[in-house]
């Protein structure tokens, strides 16, 4: 059993409104992958090896804002449903432990793209994307008793976060868990792209 703690907790206002629930993570999402440089970042990953079933990069800018969009309105439904006068204690109190998983779950997503392609730490990213899957996992199941809904909305997140884990682990496990010396240069007169491995330079 979770516990609600406000001070690690978004505030109620967030997922009273519709739109500012919703909006709230693709904003923080798309704010993190500009910070990360865009190209930069489809430069490394084309760089690397990548396990079976790899998506091309275009895939997850729409991706993501699809399912932070989901995100936000699963927290709506939650909010609304478990702070309704009508509902049972018992949900009041699901929703409150909820909103701080919410919360943790927000902070573990936003910080595995820095992870990941500026630190270059895929060790470190793969325990960040396994730490927010079981997190979200566990806020399905509670916010899934306060509100059926908000638990599909959730669904389809859960459910590209196992194939994330599975992308980072893959590919940490296929470059020996070692990205930093990975990059991609453009070849001559524009022939395509050169994958340069620098220890080999």
């Amino acid at each position: 059993m979770t516990t609600y703690i406000p001070s690690i907790t978004l505030p109620a206002m967030i997922f009273q409104n519709p739109a500012a629930s919703i909006l709230l993570p693709i904003a923080l999402g798309t704010a993190v992958g500009f910070s990360v440089r865009p190209k930069e970042t489809q430069k490394t990953y084309m760089a690397l090896k990548q396990p079976p079933y790899r998506p091309p990069p275009q895939v997850f800018g729409p991706a993501w804002t699809v399912l932070y969009g989901l995100m936000g309105y699963a927290a709506y439904r939650a909010h609304s449903t478990g702070m309704n006068p009508l509902s049972s204690a018992e949900k009041l109190v699901l929703f409150k432990q909820g909103a701080t998983l919410y919360t943790v779950q927000l902070g573990l997503n936003l910080l595995w793209m820095p992870l990941f392609f500026v630190a270059k730490r895929p060790v470190e990213a793969t325990v960040d994307i396994v730490a927010l899957t079981g997190v979200t996992g566990y806020l399905t199941y509670i916010w899934g008793q306060v509100d059926p809904v908000a638990a599909w909305a959730l669904a389809p997140y859960l459910g590209w976060l196992g194939f994330a884990t599975y992308l980072s682990a893959g590919v940490g496990y296929l470059n020996n868990w070692n990205i930093a010396d990975k990059e991609v240069e453009a070849s001559p007169a524009g022939k395509g792209t050169k994958y340069v491995d620098e220890k080999k330079e």
